[in-house]
């Protein structure tokens, strides 16, 4: 059976992620309050972000841009979209 969270995103109980997704603080919290979906979604988001904006990992001023994103995308809030992004719509 899955671990189940509190997911912070969708204000639920949903399945939670098997493992720490990142060291430290930042993982310890987004395995307590992200479910595996959220994170999933954050992934692709993150991936998009990356690709489109040519971000490099290696500069800390990028890894902290991508925490800032993450966690205002894992409550809400509005988070950077790529150039000419249009979400799919739902039927």
């Amino acid at each position: 059976m899955s671990r189940m969270v509190n997911c912070s995103k969708y204000q639920k109980e949903l399945p939670g992620l098997e493992k720490q997704p990142i060291p430290g603080a930042q993982g310890e919290k987004i395995f307590a309050e992200v479910s595996e979906k959220a994170w999933l979604e954050w992934q692709t988001l993150q991936t998009m972000l990356i690709n489109e904006k040519h971000l490099s990992l290696i500069d800390p001023e990028t890894r902290k841009y991508l925490l800032d994103q993450m966690w205002r995308f894992f409550k809400n809030e509005a988070v950077d979209q790529p150039e000419g992004y249009t979400p799919a719509q739902s039927s």
